[in-house]
């Protein structure tokens, strides 16, 4: 069971203390949920643009897959017969959890989609006979250097009329409308039952491993990949979630 994330209340870790450790492990459904607007509605809604868009006989990725909850809600949603779920993750910590959750969930359906949980990282990953691809909050995590190639590699591996899900805290050209959503976040944050002490010290933690792109930018490198269309499905505050078609 998923314990309540109280880790910057005691003021313990420091500024670049943040990685997915097991002490995060720990806490991370509780965190990702108080921490990210609308996570409770993008998780089943991917489960449900998977089961529109997966094709027979082809594998689903789910990249930077945590804990598994877009991996298990595709599994439960997806009908299509011969469908693999791939979901790679480089955090041993979150890889040895999700199988045990696996175990402890028992056997998935028979006539469901299999899950491989890799620990690996997904700019190694070779991509292939893709029907859907998730970036749930990954891309954000990743040298902005790299990441016009990842979807370049994950856009060759796809099948015609499949679809990336890419789900970003985004930034604003803005810098009013920067500074509003940010005081929006911390409102939502605070309803959440977090102090600002934990707000401003997670804050700290993350702004030296969480890089956030503008949503055009998001858009032209989609489009510069490959894929043929890209649209904006989900938008809560600075979080957002886009559909791109191959």
């Amino acid at each position: 069971m998923s314990q309540k994330d109280q880790i910057y209340r005691d003021g313990s870790l420091q500024a670049d203390d943040f990685v997915f450790n097991d002490r995060v492990v720990r806490v991370f459904p509780d965190m990702i949920r108080r921490s990210v607007p609308g996570y409770g509605l993008i998780v089943p809604s991917i489960a449900l643009l998977a089961r529109r868009y997966a094709q027979p006989g082809t594998r689903i990725y789910d990249l930077g897959s945590s804990l598994g909850a877009v991996s298990l809600a595709i599994a439960d949603a997806v009908e299509e017969p011969g469908v693999e779920i791939v979901a790679v993750d480089n955090s041993p910590d979150m890889v040895a959890r999700f199988r045990e959750i696996i175990t402890e969930r028992g056997t998935l359906a028979e006539d469901g989609p299999r899950i491989q949980v890799i620990e690996g990282d997904v700019l190694d990953t070779r991509y292939e006979n893709a029907s859907v691809v998730v970036l749930n909050f990954t891309l954000q995590f990743i040298d902005r250097e790299v990441r016009a190639d990842l979807l370049q590699n994950i856009a060759n591996g796809m099948r015609p009329g499949g679809i990336l899900v890419l789900s970003e805290k985004i930034r604003f050209e803005s810098e009013a409308e920067q500074q509003l959503q940010n005081a929006w976040h911390h409102d939502f944050k605070r309803a959440q039952g977090y102090s600002d002490l934990e707000i401003a010290r997670k804050r700290d933690a993350l702004e030296q491993t969480l890089r956030p792109d503008s949503m055009d930018k998001h858009i032209e490198r989609l489009l510069a990949a490959g894929f043929s269309q890209a649209y904006r499905w989900f938008q809560c505050f600075n979080f957002a979630s886009v559909v791109a078609v191959r």
